[in-house]
This record gives structure tokens, sequence and C-alpha cells, in this order.
């Protein structure tokens, strides 16, 4: 009985440094795109995107890039709001889903590399019409 009860001890032990180390990892190896981990974005804002039903702003910090999606009208609850930043070379970084003030923030490295934002409240919509550098 002993041995049975320090095997499942010994498995568990185990299991538990597994996630333990590959959560510091995560947290150690930065990617190259990620959500922002603050309620806004750093740098200045360098750009504001407007279209029928609210805005993306977009800040600059080096050549980081982070953009939020703000709606129109702040009343009304929760409706579907999304912020997408790609750098070109790399996948999208987006946040979507129903929020009542504002989607994002999402940043991504983008250096010299062109971008292409999306935004979106309710049924409004902005997209970038190109690649452009900021």
């Amino acid at each position: 009985m002993d041995r049975g009860t320090g095997a499942i001890r010994r498995r568990a032990a185990a299991v538990l440094a597994a996630l333990t180390a590959s959560g510091l990892l995560a947290i150690a190896v930065p990617g190259q795109a990620q959500a922002a981990s603050a309620d806004s974005c750093e740098g200045r804002k360098i750009r504001t995107f407007t279209f029928s039903t609210g805005s993306v702003r977009l800040y600059k910090d080096g050549g980081w890039l982070c953009a939020m999606t703000f709606p129109k009208s702040t009343g009304g609850g929760k409706r579907i709001m999304m912020v997408s930043i790609q750098a070109r070379g790399f996948g999208a970084v987006v946040d979507k889903d129903e929020y009542t003030h504002h989607a994002g923030p999402v940043k991504t490295y983008a250096g010299t590399r062109k971008v292409w934002i999306k935004g979106q409240v309710g049924r409004g919509k902005y997209e970038s019409s190109s690649w452009k550098r900021y």
C-alpha cells in the first residue's frame, strides 16, 4: 500500500514540476506579439482611425505599436468590439469580445515593418486599405 501511494505522489510532483516549468517559460520567453498587460497603451498616440460606430487609436513606443478600439458612445451596455494589429510577416494580435468601454489593448513589435489594423464596434468596422508603416 505504501508503494502505490509513493508512486502517486512522485507522479503528482513530476506533473506539478512540469506545469511550473512551462508557466515560467511562457513568462520568461516573450513573443513577437502579445496582448498588452495594462488597461491602456504605453507610448504616444500617433493616429486615430474613425469609423461609423467608433475609432481605433494607435500608439507607438519605440518599435512597439499598440492599438485600442473605442465606441463613439459609451451608453448601451455590452456590444461586440474588436481590435487587431498585424506586423507584416507575423500573425495578427486580436482582441474580440463583448465590452462596454473598449477592446484591447493589443501590442506587437513592428520595428520598421508595415502593419495592418482593424477595428469593430457593433456593425461598424475599420480596416486598413493597405500595409502602412508608422
